[in-house]
């Protein structure tokens, strides 16, 4: 019946020791119970072994006298036996769980001794002067002062033992690490040992409570995140599950170092395991529909250190749904749902206009909100039925007054739009399939309401026929298109660049400064007293989450699923276009074998390889019906060959420079190259000479692209240049080109791409930057910092950009990375390292077809972030790439100046 929930916040228990509670000494009604004696830092507990007894909670501070009997009474022939005992005196007393049932605690009052009498006699003169040293403590003034001297007397004990090496594993195993540590559990701690081998992570607690030692394997470790804990970064949470709410264990360390230690050692034992958990690898998981609403908001939580083992920083979910009279929920209206893009406090116009007013008067720091959206008081608002004993913890042996309960859905959700102080969200059980916290169960005595009603189960809305309904049709609500298209508004606010500063302010999103992360420096502090009383002020308040995004954040796209049924699919395109049955059909079979292409793009196989030029391959372009593949090449010839015949049929050299890249205008007639002497060379394919040639740059070109008569060119002079070419380009005349548009970089320009509609450019630098341009208006949309900043040695590939569609970017460079940016945001929403730069790839937006550093090609699963298949290719770095439009032919070019055609075989 113990638990550590007994104890007050922020007090330990020490020790234990088989005893027996003696009632009315030396009467005729005197009782002994048999049972625990527990030592804690604040108080003395006496658990009996009989379950109808209640257990005896004597707080130190309301003793008078601490004792064993004396000696010469002792050994007195005419007295009682009394070996072994100690004399407690005090005034007050708590009983609790009598007759073994949760309840609010009984407090009795008045003078009265309980003698206890331990079964090792010997133990009394040690118990008794560890009890006069806690009494000490507690009756010292200051709370400062107290927490002071029972951590100086904890950390005497902790130094005084060490790891129980016997309690390995095996016999085998080897000590990597031992230091002292506190094992956190919503609202108590437990300090004891921390021992990492280099097969497990062990703690022993100091008490040997629950158990003598808790062991996790560490080859089952899964996740492992670094913890602020009590605003210090001083935590460390280990789960053995990938998608679970609540950790393994979670450990609060007395230094960074040792944290950091034991995060590494970890660390090291999970599979492919990245140093640090980031936002960004689960962004475009979630856009991509490959992980639910649910489970991006529990990885956000995890990533913005809130925890189930911590009340102050438990994770924080949104109230979704803002009907609750309705006797059917419609969720295909937008008025079923709460606007997401507002704090809780910011719902109700009327409330909010005082707030404002109130904000405007007050002197700094200024704040909108006395109270905040999660604290540990709101947390076990919604859990009470549940967890009775953690609110009978927090609260002193007492539960809230029943009219203040959490007694109905509507009436929560009403007074957090209109209660002057109520601006809490929702937490994660409200989304999950465990509907227990809503149901009195347990048959707790959670008092009487005003109306002489039982606080029993929460009242559901109309439209949940049971506490199960309720949470499947909350599920529903929170995965439902009009969710799914607002939740990152929520995450803005929550978790976003509308967390603080001026957006905040913007967003009528400002909560008292001690909230924030940051907002105060512990061990700036000196005096102990006024830090035990900011800490416990905070800790009670609430924490706002660790900032984790400084953008705005990209919105999920619901993709419009095709119907299963193929007639209806047919119906819809003659509905919705002028296109033929035979031509949709057409259309699906291209999309499904693409599908089917990248999906068997590991059995990419080498058909023929041929060595056509004398220096690196810099660009690949084929003719529509794919006979003949021109390449250019630091060699600074232009070269034709002819698949059919396997030989090179024209050579053309425009200069002594290199070429950089080359493209095949519509119609196979015209190719055009770029090159390093500042020019871009028009070539008839037709007539087989050069047609007309562009001095487009004061530095090398290193990009060309064209789309529907413009041209695009990069150069090193550090612009992107929009040109458009009027009449037919295929003539044999020469032809006057209109700069239509100039884009300006810091540095030089090394690759460019459009997206499929023509309208968005991304550019990327020598320097790692890309950028983002509106092509309709030539102005920059954002820029983002993509590479790290050491690698800009060889500025020859620093990135290329491909788009799958007009939401998503991927780049490459020399920092040995792939990175995904949210083209409507410039935020990076995946990122994955590589072993070497990768020199150019394709991708379907899931499965990247890369070209390394090493001539291999290298297939990456995206969102799993690793290697899926390694074929060997090039002699030297693979430095060009043609995919067809069918992605089932693959042309790559190479250092090793060659030519190779690849081919998927099924």
């Amino acid at each position: 019946r113990f638990s550590l929930l007994l104890l007050n916040l922020e007090e330990y228990y020490f020790e234990q020791h088989t005893a027996n509670h003696i009632i009315n000494k030396d009467c005729k009604d005197e009782r002994k119970f048999r049972g625990s004696l527990k030592i804690c830092s604040k108080s003395i507990i006496f658990e009996p072994d009989d379950n109808i007894q209640p257990i005896i909670k004597i707080p130190l501070r309301d003793c008078i006298s601490i004792k064993a009997p004396e000696d010469n009474e002792a050994n007195n022939p005419f007295t009682r036996n009394t070996h072994g005992g100690i004399s407690v005196v005090c005034n007050q007393v708590f009983l609790i769980k009598e007759r073994n049932v949760i309840a609010p605690y009984k407090t009795v009052r008045g003078r009265a001794e309980h003698l206890f009498q331990l079964d090792v006699a010997g133990k009394v003169g040690d118990v008794v002067q560890t009890l006069h040293q806690l009494y000490r403590a507690s009756c010292l003034d200051k709370m400062g002062d107290q927490a002071a001297m029972i951590t100086a007397i904890l950390q005497s004990r902790l130094a005084r033992t060490s790891f129980d090496k016997n309690r390995f594993q095996s016999i085998s195993e080897t000590l990597h690490m031992e230091c002292k540590a506190e094992m956190v559990t919503p609202l108590v701690t437990n300090p004891g040992h921390v021992c990492v081998s280099d097969a497990n992570l062990y703690f022993q607690p100091l008490n040997g409570y629950p158990k003598p030692v808790v062991q996790i394997t560490l080859q089952n470790v899964r996740r492992i995140y670094k913890r602020r804990h009590g605003l210090m970064p001083l935590g460390l949470e280990v789960f053995c599950t990938e998608n679970d709410l609540c950790s393994d264990i979670y450990l609060k360390f007395y230094s960074c170092q040792d944290r950091d230690e034991v995060y590494r050692l970890i660390a090291k034992y999970i599979e492919n395991h990245i140093a640090e958990h980031t936002a960004e690898s689960y962004v475009l998981q979630w856009q991509r529909g490959h992980i639910s609403n649910y489970q991006y908001l529990l990885h956000l939580n995890n990533l913005a250190d809130r925890s189930c083992n911590d009340l102050s920083q438990y994770p924080v979910f949104p109230w979704i749904i803002a009907d609750y009279s309705s006797s059917v929920l419609d969720l295909t209206k937008p008025e079923t749902f709460r606007d997401l893009s507002k704090p809780v406090g910011a719902l109700n116009k009327e409330r909010l206009d005082r707030l404002v007013t109130r904000y405007q008067e007050m002197p700094e720091p200024k704040f909108m909100y006395g109270s905040h959206y999660s604290s540990p008081g709101y947390v076990l608002f919604y859990l009470v039925r549940v967890a009775p004993e953690y609110m009978l913890c927090l609260q002193n042996g007492k539960f809230d007054h029943a009219d203040r309960m959490f007694n109905s859905i509507a009436e929560t959700w009403k007074n957090c739009l209109d209660g002057a102080t109520d601006f809490k969200e929702l937490i994660p059980e409200f989304y999950e399939n465990d509907s227990s916290f809503l149901v009195n169960s347990l048959k707790l005595d959670l008092g009487k309401r005003q109306g002489g009603k039982m606080v029993e189960d929460v009242e559901l809305p109309p439209w949940a026929s049971g506490p199960d309904d309720f949470l499947q049709k909350s599920q529903e609500a929170l995965e439902s298109p009009y969710v799914s298209e607002h939740l990152h508004e929520w995450i803005d606010i929550i978790f976003g660049y509308k967390q603080k500063g001026s957006e905040a302010v913007a967003a009528h999103n400002v909560f008292h400064p001690l909230t924030y992360e940051g907002g105060v420096d512990l061990n700036s502090i000196l005096d102990p007293n006024e830090k035990v009383a900011l800490l416990t002020q905070i800790l009670e308040f609430g924490q706002t989450p660790k900032q984790l995004f400084t953008t705005p954040h990209p919105q999920r796209k619901i993709q419009k699923l095709k119907s299963l049924s193929q007639t209806s699919s047919n119906s819809i395109s003659i509905t919705e276009s002028p296109v033929s049955p035979n031509e949709e059909s057409f259309e699906d079979l291209t999309e499904e074998s693409i599908t089917l292409a990248w999906n068997n793009i590991a059995k990419l196989k080498l058909d023929k390889q041929y060595k056509i030029h004398k220096e690196a391959i810099t660009g690949i372009a084929v003719t529509c019906n794919g006979s003949s593949v021109f390449t250019t090449s630091q060699d600074s010839t232009l070269k034709m060959f002819s698949k059919d015949s396997k030989t090179i049929q024209r050579s053309v050299s425009f200069s002594n420079m290199a070429l950089s890249s080359c493209i095949i205008l519509p119609g196979d007639t015209t190719v055009i190259t770029s090159s390093w002497d500042n020019h871009i060379y028009f070539y008839s394919i037709a007539f087989g000479r050069q047609q007309d040639v562009l001095l487009g740059h004061d530095d090398a070109v290193s990009k060309i692209c064209w789309r529907d008569g413009h041209l695009f060119s990069a150069s090193w002079d550090s612009t992107v240049k929009v040109w458009h070419c009027p009449g037919e380009t295929l003539s044999n005349k020469k032809h006057h080109f209109e700069l239509l548009a100039q884009l300006e970089h810091d540095v030089s320009v090394n690759a460019i791409n459009l997206n499929a509609a023509n309208t968005i450019l991304a550019s990327g630098t020598k320097e790692g930057t890309i950028s983002v341009w509106d092509i309709t208006t030539a102005t920059m949309l954002h820029q983002t910092e993509c590479l790290n900043m050491l690698f800009v040695v060889v500025v020859s590939f620093v990135c290329f950009l491909l788009f799958t569609d007009s939401r998503h970017l991927l780049s490459a460079g020399e920092d040995c990375c792939f990175k995904v940016i949210d083209v409507q945001t410039g935020m990076v929403v995946s990122s994955v390292t590589t072993e070497e730069p990768q020199r150019c790839f394709k991708w379907d937006g899931n499965t990247i077809l890369s070209g390394s550093q090493s001539g291999e090609l290298l297939i990456w699963d995206l969102l799993g972030g690793k290697v899926t298949e390694r074929i060997k290719g090039h002699t030297g770095a693979v430095t060009s790439m043609w995919m067809n439009e069918q992605c089932n032919s693959v042309i790559t070019g190479g250092e090793d100046k060659q030519i190779m055609f690849w081919k998927l075989q099924y």
